[in-house]
């Protein structure tokens, strides 16, 4: 366990704030174990609004799984998160990333960047019905994250994202590879975790999408019976 895992899994939460824009309860918290602090998202299961399209009280779930499945894909895309109690019960909680003020992200989303590419290919596995604009999270040393992901995995083709830039276009053979490693992992044990997470209909669901990736090796096109960009977009 690293040092950043175990202190957000071992310390005191302590809320400090919250993020008025989010529509579910979205803490800003820090955590501490010993001398050291880390500042952090908490979002409780209690403060999840209701959806018709997704089970009830499985946000804080679905938020680990995109997780779990950004590290077997070795994208790295979203901040190390985790399922734990807190102060209002069980919730997820995410290291929180600094982003780069420099970058206008009203500029920065729609260019052909090989992270934004990264992201998009990601999305596209996890099925995220939700990538804002705002979610994109560019670290001041180049990195970039992904936050809010809790509307995915649903097994029902929803993907909908300012993310279209490479619509149709060929997938290379090092994202093939990727996805067929991910594909290898989600067949072992290491993955059992997921079961837990998302239901069994969404994990088979989840194996077809990177199959029929592999299979087209394009990028998918935005759905004719689904909205294909988030309203609003940032």
């Amino acid at each position: 366990m690293s040092n950043v895992n175990k202190i957000l899994s071992e310390g005191e939460l302590i809320v400090t704030g919250r993020l008025i824009d989010a529509s579910n309860a979205t803490l800003l918290a820090q955590c501490t174990l010993g001398q050291e602090t880390i500042k952090c998202i908490y979002k409780p299961v209690a403060g999840e609004r209701p959806l018709w399209d997704f089970p009830d009280g499985n946000l804080a779930q679905r938020e680990f799984a995109a997780y779990l499945v950004s590290e077997f894909l070795k994208v790295q895309v979203v901040p190390l998160t985790i399922l734990r109690d807190g102060p209002f019960g069980t919730g997820m909680v995410q290291e929180w990333i600094d982003i780069d003020s420099e970058i206008d992200l009203a500029d920065f989303f729609s260019q052909d960047d090989p992270q934004l590419r990264k992201m998009a290919l990601f999305d596209a596995v996890i099925n995220n019905t939700d990538r804002k604009i705002g979610h994109l999270l560019p670290h001041p040393d180049g990195k970039l994250y992904g936050c809010d992901h809790g509307v995915t995995f649903h097994h029902e083709y929803k993907l909908r994202t300012v993310l279209w830039q490479w619509a149709g276009d060929d997938l290379t053979e090092e994202e093939i590879n990727s996805l067929e490693a991910l594909l290898a992992v989600l067949k072992t044990d290491e993955s059992s975790i997921l079961q837990s997470l998302i239901t069994a209909t969404e994990l088979l669901a989840l194996q077809s999408r990177i199959q029929d990736l592999i299979k087209s090796r394009c990028f998918p096109l935005p759905s004719t019976d689904w909205p294909a960009i988030p309203w609003p977009a940032f």
